[in-house]
């Protein structure tokens, strides 16, 4: 994880080159979550999640993210998952967007999971089509959002998780838990960049029976903005609930 956040770091100032000078911010903010991947059958399973992303940790939204799938189980530990998700962004911080605005994402992912001794990894590889209908002037001077703009994103994540006792993590194990997940964007609209974020996470986790697994930590979300001179670091407490409970 150490190497990927030095590529980032050298990516970005790789791509400053023959651009002014970068603008940096910090922010603190605070993600609720849910995370759920529930079987319909021995093959087939659904995906539904929701997040209420919080700026000031919890004064005012960040980001509302809802998300569904559908899940194909390969075997045990392996999954193919698509499906849509809907996003809204709002103003927030020392570089907010003009005004709030919504996003349409249709989405594609593989996630492997492989024991390794003690060490649980996950790895998922997601391509996602985003149709943003960011904001434009009126005649009347406000911002509103305007016609769609279509961009195409590829994320790589990597976990590694560990319990603090046993071999595996079993239910009412406690664990420790780390990630690190690469944002690239890429198609005929990215004008300015083409790193979008880097999100390195670290928590601890407990296996509720039953339920799944609920998890605090901390996030460190860094943005490089569209315009591709302002640079956000932010600093995110997390708060979430994966859960895995079978529906048939």
């Amino acid at each position: 994880m150490i190497c990927v956040r030095v590529f980032v770091v050298l990516l970005i100032s790789t791509s400053a080159l023959g651009q002014s000078v970068r603008q940096h911010t910090t922010n603190s903010n605070g993600w609720y979550m849910y995370f759920g991947d529930h079987k319909v059958s021995s093959k087939w399973g659904v995906h539904l999640e929701a997040q209420f992303r919080r700026h000031d940790v919890i004064t005012s939204w960040q980001q509302l993210l809802l998300r569904t799938g559908i899940n194909y189980h390969l075997t045990d530990q392996t999954f193919l998952t698509a499906g849509y998700a809907f996003i809204q962004t709002y103003p927030y911080g020392e570089f907010p967007v003009a005004a709030a605005f919504p996003e349409h994402r249709l989405w594609q992912q593989a996630q492997i999971k492989s024991q390794l001794r003690k060490w649980e990894m996950i790895s998922r590889f997601r391509l996602e089509q985003r149709w943003q209908y960011l904001p434009v002037e009126q005649t009347d001077g406000s911002f509103a959002p305007g016609e769609a703009v279509y961009q195409n994103r590829f994320r790589i994540f990597t976990r590694f998780s560990i319990p603090f006792t046993g071999e595996t993590i079993e239910e009412k194990s406690w664990y420790v838990t780390f990630y690190d997940e690469v944002f690239i964007s890429f198609g005929e609209n990215v004008k300015m960049n083409v790193f979008d974020q880097n999100r390195a996470y670290v928590a601890l986790g407990y296996r509720i029976p039953k339920v799944g697994r609920l998890e605090f930590g901390y996030l460190n979300q860094l943005v490089l903005k569209s315009n591709g001179t302002q640079v956000e670091s932010n600093h995110t407490l997390q708060l979430g609930l994966i859960s895995n409970i079978p529906f048939f």
